[in-house]
C-alpha cells in the first residue's frame, strides 16, 4: 500500500475585525465531525479581519466557513508560504535590540519605566540598562531580554541632549 502526500495550498478567510480567534474556534470544531481535510488555521495578531487556513482544495474551506459566524468570504487565489511565513517564525526579542536603544521595562520591579541599553549579551538574552527616569541613580541594571520592549533605536543620544539642555 503506497501512501500518497497530497498537496494542500494556503487560503485567506476574510473575518469579523477582532473575532480571528473566534472564527478559528468555531471552524476548529466544525472540521473534526465533518473529517474535513485542513491541515491547519492561522490567525496572526498583528493582522486584523483575516485567517489563514491551509487546505488540500478551497472547497473544503468553503465548506469549513459556511454558516460560521464572523466569517465572511475566503478571498480569491492562494496565499505563498513565503508571504506568511514572517508571521510563523518569531525573532528573539534580543536580536531586535542594540547599544543605544530607548526601552521601556514591562516586567520587575521596574515595570514602566524607561531605560538606555548599555550592553547586550546575546548567549545570556540579557541587556544591561540605565533607567532614564528622574529619582534613580545611573546604575547599570542586568535584565532579561524579554523585560525590555522596544521604543526607539539608537535615539538615546539625542533624547540625552535635550534632556542635559
Amino acid at each position: 500500500m503506497a501512501t500518497q502526500t497530497q498537496k494542500t495550498s494556503i487560503y485567506a478567510v476574510r473575518t469579523t475585525s477582532g473575532q480571528e480567534r473566534t472564527v478559528v474556534d468555531l471552524m476548529a470544531s466544525r472540521i473534526q465531525p465533518k473529517k474535513l481535510p485542513i491541515v491547519a488555521i492561522l490567525a496572526p495578531e498583528v493582522i486584523k479581519g483575516y485567517i489563514f487556513v491551509e487546505a488540500m482544495g478551497p472547497h473544503f474551506v468553503d465548506e469549513a466557513i459556511a454558516g460560521t459566524r464572523h466569517a465572511r468570504t475566503r478571498t480569491k487565489g492562494v496565499v505563498s508560504l513565503a508571504a506568511i511565513e514572517r508571521f510563523i517564525v518569531t525573532k528573539p526579542v534580543i536580536e531586535e535590540l542594540s547599544v543605544g536603544n530607548l526601552v521601556e521595562v514591562v516586567g520587575g520591579p521596574f515595570r514602566g519605566l524607561k531605560a538606555k541599553i548599555t550592553h547586550v549579551d546575546k548567549v545570556k538574552q540579557e541587556v544591561v540598562i540605565e533607567l532614564l527616569e528622574e529619582g534613580f541613580a545611573t546604575l547599570p541594571i542586568t535584565v532579561h531580554a524579554d523585560y525590555v520592549k522596544l521604543i526607539s533605536r539608537g535615539e538615546a543620544e539625542e533624547a540625552g541632549r535635550q534632556e542635559n539642555s
